[in-house]
């Protein structure tokens, strides 16, 4: 199988075995918070076949956060998903999420950058370098 193969776009429609491994959540995980939350709706082809849109992994994904990660039940989700709608969910899902990543890649290079002009070239090389040996010790 050719690599291309491997590689989806990320506007491509996924399987639920695909999302499941994506996102670490069982398949009939997924088929249950279909019955339970009607915002995820993954087209379906012959057979039953489900093909979930990048939005619909979004709204799975923001719902895996809240229930798992947040503590939310699944009323609590209904309810928040249902008062504040979708989009602001999913929103608020990712921003707390890329700025989690930003915090920890501020954390791995043990620089806080407060005033450029005392950042020397050899600081940030030695915070490169660091990363560097992280990355190869993984």
């Amino acid at each position: 199988m050719s690599a291309s193969k491997l590689v989806k776009s990320p506007n491509a429609f996924r399987t639920i075995s695909e999302v499941s491994d994506g996102i670490g959540i069982p398949q009939h995980v997924l088929r249950f918070w279909e019955s339970k939350f009607s915002q995820i709706k993954p087209m379906k082809r012959g057979g039953g076949r489900r093909y979930y849109r990048p939005e619909d992994v979004e709204i799975i994904d923001a719902i895996r956060k809240l229930l798992h990660d947040d503590g939310y039940t699944i009323k609590g989700a209904q309810k928040l998903l249902r008062e504040q709608g979708v989009k602001a969910v999913v929103q608020q899902t990712y921003a707390i999420q890329n700025s989690n990543q930003d915090e920890k890649l501020k954390k791995s290079i043990g620089v806080v950058l407060t005033n450029t002009e005392e950042i020397s070239l050899n600081s940030i090389r030695d915070g490169l370098k660091a990363i560097s040996d992280k990355l190869k010790n993984r």
